[in-house]
């Protein structure tokens, strides 16, 4: 495994220890955190979940960090960047994301940890493109998006094809941002 790590001035970002998986099945587990996604995830999922993130660091060189607390230690999460890649018009791209223990929020650590992911597809990954995106109903991740910088793209907006006609999840807003 190559080291990879993103110090900011509250939280490392960094790749998986094993002691993640416990904390990160709990997070994925709590209908709070998971409110606007389609459903919690089991213990096998979150795993497999983690194992993918680790094959993506290796193959792309970038990944959904795990999120660690400076002051703490604590694992409060992931933010990082991933290749989204679905059937939707402007996809293939690279997507900033981030998903947090609702115990760290309203604390700020997302916008700082994204605002650092960013740098890093844009200094390190040499990056044209971000993008974000998410459910309609998903008003603090939309808020987070702005406050890295992110711009709506109206016209780009859509319903996510793995989700039902129906379902409230389903209309997507997209964010976009360039290098600055």
């Amino acid at each position: 495994m190559k080291t990879l790590e993103i110090a900011t001035d509250r939280l490392i970002m960094r790749r998986w220890k094993a002691t993640d998986r416990a904390p990160f099945a709990a997070l994925n587990a709590d209908p709070v955190v998971m409110e606007h996604f389609p459903s919690t995830l089991s213990e096998a999922e979150s795993d497999a979940m983690i194992d993918r993130i680790e094959a993506g660091f290796d193959a792309k060189g970038y990944g959904l960090f795990a999120l660690e607390r400076r002051d703490t230690g604590a694992f409060i999460g992931f933010t990082g960047l991933m290749l989204a890649d679905f059937d939707v018009p402007f996809l293939p791209a690279v997507e900033v994301g981030w998903r947090l223990a609702a115990e760290a929020w309203g604390h700020g650590f997302a916008t700082e940890a994204a605002g650092a992911a960013l740098w890093f597809g844009f200094e390190q990954c040499k990056l044209d493109e971000i993008v974000s995106f998410t459910a309609v109903s998903n008003r603090p991740s939309q808020r987070v998006m702005q406050r890295i910088g992110m711009t709506r793209d109206r016209a780009n907006d859509f319903d996510h094809p793995a989700l039902a006609e129906g379902d409230p999840l389903r209309r997507h807003v997209l964010y976009r941002v360039g290098p600055s």
